[in-house]
């Protein structure tokens, strides 16, 4: 079980195909600074773009009017109490410039699978006693894969990234990968930095 050197990768950092989403396999993935996306139908694509949209925990930007909501009561926040809705939320979020999700069924699985064996995490948020936000990744130990997040409500997202950058930064993790870019990363601090600096982080070095 092995992958192709990441510098193999084509301009949109598409990888390699094929193989499955077992969690050895995974977990090899993205310790190498690689990722399974593909939709519904498709064969599974393994991704590894440069450059690499990264989040420094330390860098993370939060707004006035998100500080505000921070200081209020109007959220609260988990960890690990209900992975499956969150990641089952996430693959219904319609997203700009997506036909369908690429979080299928297989996908769901596999990554609940990472959950029970501890190295996939959710971070959820609340209003009323309704999850109304959150996101799950990956964690490497010393980098925090994001996958995916959803929001239902206005800022439901954004508090449960500032969450887990906040908890990060306490236990020294170096960065959360967020992949590609968007705007709304960008927005919140992340920034692109070339595939071999990402590569090196990976590697501690």
């Amino acid at each position: 079980m092995s992958f192709p050197p990441v510098e193999n990768a084509n301009h949109e950092g598409l990888l390699a195909f094929g193989g499955d989403l077992s969690p050895e396999r995974l977990m090899l993935a993205y310790e190498q600074g690689i990722f399974p996306w593909f939709n519904e139908g498709s064969m599974i694509l393994w991704w590894s773009p440069d450059p690499r949209m990264v989040l420094f925990p330390d860098q993370i930007k939060i707004s006035k009017s998100m500080r505000k909501v921070l200081k209020s009561d109007q959220f609260t926040f988990t960890k690990n109490t209900c992975f499956e809705k969150v990641i089952a939320r996430c693959a219904k979020i319609r997203r700009e410039g997506q036909d369908g999700t690429w979080i299928t069924q297989d996908m769901k699985e596999a990554y609940i699978k990472l959950h029970k064996l501890g190295h996939a995490h959710s971070y959820e948020v609340w209003e009323k006693g309704e999850l109304v936000g959150g996101l799950y990744g990956i964690d490497l130990g010393h980098v925090f894969c994001g996958e995916s997040m959803f929001s239902a409500v206005s800022n439901a997202s954004k508090f449960a990234l500032i969450h887990l950058a906040n908890e990060l930064q306490e236990k020294k993790y170096r960065l959360i990968d967020c992949q590609s870019y968007t705007k709304h990363l960008e927005s919140l601090g992340a920034k692109e930095i070339p595939r071999k600096d990402f590569i090196g982080i990976l590697k501690n070095e």
